[in-house]
């Protein structure tokens, strides 16, 4: 059994610690507050991210970030993309010897346009991380803790390291693949959230079935169209981290994002929709940096484009939608790879 850190004790730090406490390991989850901890620790509950669920009493919770890091030979970093490079320098700033790094966060940094793997090997010294593997999928912490059927992949350059993780989280609910497309698992993961939110703002518009399948469609070539300028395996995008991810997040009752959009298009505000849903929404954040990516890399993605204009632009999503539907023709055959 391994000694494992989860750094981060929101919904999904949380199903992952569960996972792992279930799987016999030696689990310690840490979180910046006090009572939260003591909560997990004496009720075995984390009542705001996870009501009514029972977490495995072995798993236990501080909130000495030190003691954290000092514990294990695997560290899962689970705190919002926001937090990751501040978290990352804490971390290097405590850590005295080599670990594993797991992330299981999804998004991009906007202006600096790096992935979370990149931003972790700049704040971890190389000598401090043994490998860098990314945990992504179609996974809602709400199923996981309920022992549903959820397949993920863990993905890395050094598939040594990949397998462990696969090893450490597997079991008869939880089921791990491994892949070696680091690039593509991690812009499926982040970028998806960008084309949930539009998929939220079509319900909220109050469109229905087919709307949803040509963003579902289009979003998947946005995505793949960047991914393969940026280095990734257009293979992955059909897999779980491009579109497994992309279903699950555009279309369940589960998902922040489609909420954030939801609300958006029933004509809230961003700033109330932040307010209201208490919580982070990566996808927001992610759509700057994948409409600066876009710029980067010169590749048309109409559906980014509106939604930023939306969020930033203050465009009103009908009229970013009667945009969209009024560009010029195009063939089909063209959609992954020349515009859409």
């Amino acid at each position: 059994m391994e000694k494992i850190s989860i750094v981060g004790a929101g919904s999904w730090g949380t199903a992952l610690a569960f996972v792992l406490a279930e799987n016999g390991h030696d689990s310690l989850i840490w979180t910046r507050r006090e009572e939260q901890s003591n909560e997990i620790n004496t009720q075995h509950t984390n009542d705001q991210y996870l009501p009514d669920i029972q977490l495995p009493e072995n798993l236990v919770s501080t909130s000495d970030l030190a003691a954290t890091v000092h514990h294990s030979d695997i560290i899962v970093l689970a705190v919002p993309t926001i937090a990751m490079r501040e978290t990352c320098k804490k971390i290097q700033a405590e850590i005295k010897k080599p670990a594993l790094f797991v992330h299981v966060s999804k998004g991009i940094e906007p202006d600096s346009l790096k992935r979370i793997s990149e931003i972790i090997e700049e704040e971890i010294d190389e000598s401090m991380r043994s490998a860098v593997v990314v945990l992504s999928g179609p996974s809602h912490a709400e199923e996981v803790v309920l022992r549903h059927p959820t397949t993920v992949a863990a993905a890395s350059s050094d598939m040594e390291a990949a397998e462990r993780v696969q090893d450490a989280f597997m079991n008869n609910s939880f089921r791990v693949y491994t892949n070696a497309d680091v690039i593509g698992v991690e812009l499926g993961g982040a970028l998806k959230n960008v084309i949930a939110l539009a998929a939220g703002i079509s319900d909220g518009l109050g469109y229905g079935d087919n709307a949803k399948a040509a963003l579902i469609t289009r979003g998947l070539a946005e995505i793949t169209r960047l991914g393969v300028r940026m280095g990734a395996d257009q293979q992955t995008f059909s897999g779980l981290t491009g579109l497994g991810d992309l279903v699950v997040t555009c279309t369940s009752v589960h998902s922040r994002n489609w909420k954030a959009g939801n609300l958006l298009g029933k004509g809230q505000s961003l700033d109330k929709v932040t307010n209201e849903m208490g919580m982070v929404i990566e996808g927001v954040r992610t759509t700057k940096a994948a409409f600066q990516l876009a710029e980067h890399f010169n590749t048309t993605m109409p559906l980014t484009s509106a939604l930023y204009s939306i969020l930033f632009g203050e465009i009103p999503p009908k009229q970013a939608v009667d945009q969209l539907m009024s560009r010029g023709k195009k063939q089909e055959i063209d959609m992954f790879f020349g515009g859409i």
